[in-house]
């Protein structure tokens, strides 16, 4: 086997002055230049991670809606009906075909159309909005219920157009606030 060998050198001639000088003022710009580099792309780093939801034209066009509360708690989906009522915005129909848009209420956010119920069933959002619930449910698709989420779809195209979530209960924000203020949100986001 061959093998090499290093052979450090046994001296190293001193450093002159002016070139000890020059390196440490060069170390100092060039750390300079990566903290302000690295600073500045904190910004949209920390915008990427909550990006503000955009509403899509057709929300803005639309003036029928269905909704669909898949929460699993009435309270919560009766609050939520009441604030979309009340807010006059959209007509609300029975019927998903007479619908330009589906909001649905759910306990979990639909992440490549799949959905789970409060209850523990899951299933698939198609293209036309119809929730299919799955024969076995998959609880390995979605984390434990913390926050309520509210999806608008467009009718036609299945395609999700906006989301958001809100915490769910507690002392703050009220047990089954959920839904209304999500609803709220959606008003608030509509007037920008």
């Amino acid at each position: 086997m061959n093998r090499l060998k290093f052979n450090p050198p046994t001296e190293l001639p001193p450093p002159s002055q002016p070139e000890s000088k020059s390196i440490s003022s060069e170390l100092l710009c060039s750390s300079t230049i990566m903290l302000v580099i690295s600073s500045a792309s904190a910004v949209p780093i920390v915008a990427q991670i909550h990006p503000p939801p955009k509403i899509s034209p057709k929300i803005d066009a639309a003036k029928t809606v269905f909704f669909d509360d898949q929460t699993g708690v009435p309270a919560v989906g009766k609050d939520a009906l009441a604030q979309l009522e009340k807010w006059g915005r959209f007509q609300i129909v029975t019927d998903k075909s007479q619908a330009d848009l589906i909001l649905l209420l759910s306990a979990s956010a639909p992440k490549g159309g799949h959905v789970i119920y409060s209850g523990g069933q899951t299933g698939t959002i198609n293209k036309s909005g119809t929730i299919d619930e799955d024969a076995v449910p998959n609880y390995r698709r979605s984390a434990p219920v913390r926050d309520a989420y509210l999806t608008v779809f467009d009718v036609k195209s299945g395609e999700s157009l906006w989301a958001y979530s809100h915490i769910w209960g507690g002392l703050v924000t009220g047990r089954n606030s959920a839904g209304a203020r999500l609803i709220s949100q959606l008003k608030r986001e509509m007037k920008k």
